[in-house]
């Protein structure tokens, strides 16, 4: 087994992380939709992507900001339509994430089988 694809396991383990994190702070918007002074959150991932070293994670974290746990400063009126649009957009990531580790798994036993 090769040292790129433990490292690759562990970068797509730290994406499916960031993306549940995320996913759960977008749902949280929703459920907290009507509640009063309510603070929306979000997961920034470009920290994170940025340290990866990859031209696909340098874009994200390019188009994404800065990282981490995101309160606005001020609570404002939670648009319904921009939490489902970045839901689904969260989704999509979570699909590329998983057919990636899906890629690094079929790799690794690749590598097994033929060293049999």
């Amino acid at each position: 087994m090769s040292f790129t694809s433990l490292d690759a396991l562990g970068k797509t383990n730290l994406m499916m992380d960031l993306i549940s994190q995320r996913q759960r702070a977008l749902g949280s918007n929703v459920a907290n939709v009507d509640t009063p002074g309510y603070v929306r959150r979000d997961i920034d991932f470009s920290q994170y992507l940025g340290s990866m070293n990859s031209p696909l994670e340098t874009q994200l974290s390019t188009k994404l900001g800065p990282s981490g746990i995101l309160e606005e400063k001020q609570p404002r009126e939670i648009d319904i339509a921009e939490e489902l649009t970045e839901m689904q957009k969260n989704s999509l990531l979570y699909t590329m994430a998983t057919r990636r580790m899906s890629n690094i798994i079929n790799q690794m036993k690749t590598v097994v089988n033929v060293g049999k």
